[in-house]
C-alpha cells in the first residue's frame, strides 16, 4: 500500500509511465482506477479526496468485477477477453492492501466472535458488522460471510 501519497496521485504516476512504456493493458487498467475514484469523489458532492478506506472498498469492488467477468468469459470460451480482464485484476491488485489467506480470516473471526460475545446464528449481524470493518480491503466479503455463517452454525 502506498501511505507517502495518495492512490490517486500514485495512479497519475503510474499512468504516465504506462504511456512512456506504451503498455495499453496497464494503461487501461489505471485508466478504469482514475476514472472509479473522480466518480466517487465527484458523486459524494464534495471536492475533497476519499478516504483510503473508501479507495480500498473502490478497488475491492474493481477487482470483483474483473474476477466475476473473468469467470463469465472463460464459461463462453473467450479466453482473449478473460485474459484482459485477469491482466486488469492483477494490475488493480497491486493497489489493494495485502489480501489474508483463509486461515488468517478465520482466526480473527474467531475473536471476533468472542469479542461479541455471539453465540449463533442470530448473533450473525453483529459478528458481520465488526468483521467487514476490521477486515476492509483485506479480505473478500463472500469469504468473510461465508467463514461467519459456518462458525456460528449450532
Amino acid at each position: 500500500m502506498y501511505n507517502t501519497m495518495s492512490l490517486k496521485l500514485k495512479i497519475d504516476t503510474d499512468i504516465k509511465a504506462a504511456m512512456l512504456a506504451k503498455n495499453k493493458e496497464e494503461l487501461e487498467a489505471l485508466r478504469s482506477i482514475k476514472s472509479m475514484i473522480l466518480l466517487a469523489e465527484t458523486e459524494k458532492g464534495v471536492s475533497t479526496e476519499i478516504s483510503s478506506e473508501a479507495e480500498n472498498k473502490l478497488l475491492m469492488k474493481a477487482a470483483k468485477q474483473r474476477k466475476e467477468s473473468a469467470e463469465i468469459f472463460q464459461k463462453e470460451n473467450r479466453d482473449d477477453l478473460a485474459k484482459r480482464e485477469l491482466v486488469q485484476l492483477e494490475i488493480i491488485n497491486r493497489y489493494l492492501p495485502k489480501q489474508l489467506s483463509g486461515e488468517e480470516v478465520e482466526s480473527i473471526v474467531k475473536n471476533i466472535i468472542v469479542q461479541v460475545g455471539a453465540k449463533g446464528p442470530q448473533d450473525m449481524g453483529k459478528v458481520m458488522g465488526v468483521a467487514t470493518k476490521q477486515l476492509a480491503g483485506q479480505a473478500d466479503g463472500k469469504l468473510i460471510s461465508e467463514l461467519v455463517k459456518k462458525l456460528l452454525a449450532p
